[in-house]
């Protein structure tokens, strides 16, 4: 149990006790001690004083006196400030806490809470490679579901991807024009990069009609409506929904290649699904729902047939469900999968990683759920985050400038190939040991700077700057690990003695914050928020690297000494790795 924990269930205990009434925990704050005050942590008084009827100073005095005199081995002193109670956590207590979890590789960790969430990520489309802004994505509902399994919770990882549609029609369009029947092995171009050229080069040609349209006297809109290659997508959207034969083999061939080049990509980043859904099987899903909205009234038809919901209370204004020719759109077909999903997996919580330009089609999707009375719709929850930039500005699809997750994976493992040399301190090491570092810092540089940031802002990504040994980055937290696993392959820890003795400023410091770990889990994963995790093993690696600068610990003072920075060395490497493994990131032994 957190000490924060403890305080508060003493100080209830404390105050029911002295004014026979009860209290709950939101009667009253507990936060950190300002360092500027002596104490470790502090109680606010000031919202307890109406329901005690005390002074501030009276209240002080009766609290602080009754949690030594009850729990002396917790609580060593107190003293009373302007209504806040700082009260100093007894040595014995942080002794006790580093001999019970020095050892522990998972601090913290939650039994299982009986409760089952899907984690909704990636959602990537068939005609394009993974982008930069995939990977925030994919950071984020990854890092969400480990956070939540260390939680307790039973966890999903799902994935739709978007396989059907004019943009897929338009890269097989732009094939079969211009591949002479070339292929990714042809070409020695991985799937899904090749696939998504002829996405590119759709687009210029698109643009070249266009301009010969203008030049023959069309006006603008004529012109990029009754474009010959559009036309052609058009017409094979068309074909694929029929079925067409020839059709379905190239959509399932072009398909193919980017599905090979995606599950590459994956696996570089470490990242995986428990269920993948394929809009092409769920497109017709909802269209059951919503005949049976519109016997309830939830839904209304328009003149020319098509089918609409009204949340002008909502602020949402009207929202199309069925066009006039009866096909569904993309909100009928997500209420038609959440439906199929809970059936299916009987989920407590489905989480969309989303981007926030999707913020008004997450609000109308739950809205609809809440109106037609759908048992889930509480439980939909839209983990909404900001769009990744360049120091260039945006990036666009069919202009051909989005940067792929494959481009900048490999730039950042070419920088960490740079950084580490210029160290020099891997020269022992094998060619393959170097390729799996420069990978472990390159990878572990960009996730760390993409989850370090809190999601709801949007950012601009610098790799240069992502990878510095020296800031608030994943390298620095690493460098710090190994440092640490160096130590204790150097010095041994007697595991039979006890800890002993008084702590420096340094040392207390570093076990406090160690001992926060696992409120801070539980706050990353109340926020929906990997950043608060980052910060905080970033804090963690910077005080160790202040108390290792600061206290020798091989030549000691004394054998007691030693062993105690020892143990604070050991469960700050146990608790660095296991905050990093839950962001994704694997921690070297050494670099």
């Amino acid at each position: 149990m957190h000490i924060v924990k403890i305080i508060q269930d003493s100080v209830i205990k404390v105050l029911e006790n002295l004014y026979q009434q009860p209290f709950i925990p939101s009667d009253f704050q507990i936060n950190q001690t300002k360092a500027e005050f002596e104490g470790d942590y502090t109680v606010v008084l000031f919202s307890l004083l109406k329901k005690t009827k005390l002074s501030p100073a009276k209240l002080g005095e009766d609290l602080g006196g009754a949690l030594i005199a009850n729990q002396p081995h917790i609580y060593a002193s107190y003293n009373i400030i302007n209504g806040f109670l700082n009260i100093t956590v007894a040595n014995e207590y942080w002794l006790d806490y580093l001999a019970k979890n020095s050892s522990k590789d998972q601090p913290g960790r939650q039994e299982a809470n009986g409760k089952k969430v899907m984690v909704e990520y990636a959602s990537p489309n068939t005609n394009k490679p993974l982008h930069l802004g995939h990977l925030r994505n994919i950071f984020l509902g990854w890092s969400i579901a480990e956070i939540l399994k260390y939680r307790g919770y039973e966890v999903l990882k799902g994935c739709i991807v978007n396989d059907r549609g004019i943009h897929i029609c338009k890269s097989m369009i732009a094939w079969q024009k211009f591949a002479n029947g070339a292929t990714p092995q042809t070409a020695g171009i991985k799937g899904d990069h090749f696939v998504g050229e002829y996405y590119v080069k759709f687009n210029d040609e698109y643009k070249k009609q266009v301009s010969e349209g203008l030049a023959r006297g069309l006006d603008k809109d004529t012109a990029e409506k009754l474009t010959p290659i559009l036309l052609e997508a058009q017409d094979m959207l068309l074909k694929w929904e029929e079925g067409d034969p020839e059709v379905k083999t190239l959509w399932a061939k072009m398909n193919g290649w980017v599905y090979e080049g995606f599950d590459e990509t994956y696996k570089k980043i470490g990242s995986d699904f428990d269920r993948v859904y394929y809009e092409s099987n769920t497109y017709l899903l909802g269209k059951e729902i919503v005949q049976q909205g519109i016997q309830k009234n939830v839904f209304f038809k328009k003149e020319d047939g098509s089918v609409w919901i009204d949340l002008e209370k909502e602020g949402l204004g009207e929202k199309l469900v069925l066009r006039k020719d009866g096909t569904s759109v993309y909100i009928t077909q997500d209420i038609g999968l959440a439906q199929q999903r809970y059936e299916e997996e009987k989920i407590d919580r489905c989480i969309y990683v989303i981007g926030d330009e999707q913020n008004y089609h997450m609000k109308v999707l739950q809205q609809i759920a809440k109106h037609m009375g759908l048992p889930y719709a509480q439980d939909i929850y839209h983990l909404s985050y900001g769009m990744v930039e360049l120091p260039g500005g945006k990036m666009k699809s069919r202009e051909g400038t989005v940067v792929d997750a494959d481009d900048i994976i490999d730039e950042m493992e070419n920088v960490a190939r740079i950084k580490t040399e210029e160290l020099g301190k891997v020269k022992d090491f094998t060619t393959q040991e170097l390729q799996n570092l420069y990978h472990i810092i390159g990878v572990g540089a960009l996730k760390f700077f993409l989850l370090r940031v809190d999601p709801k802002k949007k950012m601009i990504f610098n790799p240069e700057e992502s990878i510095d040994f020296h800031g608030f980055t994943g390298p620095f937290i690493q460098f710090n690990h190994a440092r640490i696993k160096s130590i204790l392959r150097k010095n041994k820890i007697d595991e039979d003695a006890k800890p002993s003795g008084s702590f420096l400023p340094l040392e207390k410091e570093l076990l406090v914050l160690l001992e926060r770990f696992s409120t801070t889990v539980a706050q990353a994963s109340e926020e929906m928020n990997p950043a608060a995790l980052a910060i905080y093993i970033y804090q963690l690696a910077k005080t160790f690297s202040s108390f290792y600068n600061e206290h020798s610990i091989a030549a000691a003072e004394t054998e007691a000494k030693k062993q105690l920075r020892l143990l604070l060395s050991r469960a700050t490497a146990n608790t660095i790795k296991a905050g990093m493994n839950l962001l994704g990131i694997d921690v070297p032994e050494r670099m």
